[in-house]
């Protein structure tokens, strides 16, 4: 079982930037796709950036793409999100996730573990 824990977030302002990070625990080379999500208040959860951690692929929401960058660290079982130029739309609980049944590695996919969440406040 694959254990995942974020850590990073807090509050910054508008133009600023922060690294989140997510520690696997339990990972295991059949976990082929992770990825960050975020949900803001009164909004879904949505999938911010995910990567297939074997082939490298990585997909963005387009409200991110040149903004956040997804990457991994396969030595230290850890992954990240580095998010520049952060606005108060960026507020959200961000979820750290992995997967290791089939489907695919997409932002739609459903994923298999998920952390408990980071917070991160953006004020204007």
């Amino acid at each position: 079982q694959v254990q995942l824990v974020e850590s990073g977030g807090g509050s910054v302002q508008a133009g600023g930037s922060l690294r989140l990070s997510c520690a696997a625990y339990g990972f295991t080379s059949s976990t082929y796709c992770m990825g960050w999500f975020r949900q803001a208040p009164g909004k879904e959860r949505e999938g911010v950036a995910v990567m297939h951690t074997i082939g490298g692929s990585t997909y963005y929401a387009g409200s991110v793409a040149g903004q956040f960058t997804i990457s991994q660290d396969n030595a230290k079982n850890t992954l990240y999100l580095q998010m520049n130029s952060l606005k108060p739309e960026d507020t959200a609980m961000y979820y750290c996730a992995a997967k290791s049944t089939g489907g695919g590695c997409s932002r739609q996919s459903i994923m298999d573990n998920w952390g408990k969440g980071t917070l991160v406040t953006i004020s204007s």
